[in-house]
């Protein structure tokens, strides 16, 4: 897809240098305008051709039962959720052997089981050195 800009965009700050907002299209309408005749070498025009393919309705996804809607083809996005229904939504959608747009199913539950793993173990630490050392120290200072 080509970036329609105006013709001389680049020599002016009005007209967009350095600033996105004030890239206009205009139509070049000049006698012995060169991007007006459509010449070699030099930015295109707006003309018909260059208009995407039409988008494929994405469907945001956000509980459960919105998970139980899609049909086959659809495109699906994980909505703005918190970690407790991501789980539950991610787990089903496994099972149902549906992907995502933005959010890569098996590298999360790699992810979530890794970090489980890790709480486990940080709590049977905390246990085994918080509980004998106190004691033992409480004892030697009476």
């Amino acid at each position: 897809m080509a970036k329609f800009l105006r013709r001389t965009w680049n020599r002016y700050s009005k007209l967009g240098r350095k600033r996105k907002k004030k890239q206009v299209w205009r139509k070049p309408k000049g006698r012995d305008n060169k991007m007006r005749e459509k010449r070699k070498g030099y930015p295109v025009i707006v003309s018909i051709g260059y208009k995407k393919g039409k988008k494929k309705s994405a469907i945001i996804i956000k509980n459960l039962n919105d998970l139980e809607k899609i049909k086959k083809g659809q495109v699906i996005i994980m909505g703005k959720i918190g970690k407790r229904k991501k789980i539950e939504i991610v787990k089903k959608a496994n099972s149902m052997k549906i992907e995502f747009c933005n959010l890569n199913v098996k590298k999360f539950l790699k992810d979530l089981e890794k970090t489980k793993i890790k709480k486990e173990v940080k709590t049977v630490e905390k246990k085994d050195v918080k509980s004998k050392p106190k004691q033992e120290e409480k004892k030697k200072w009476i």
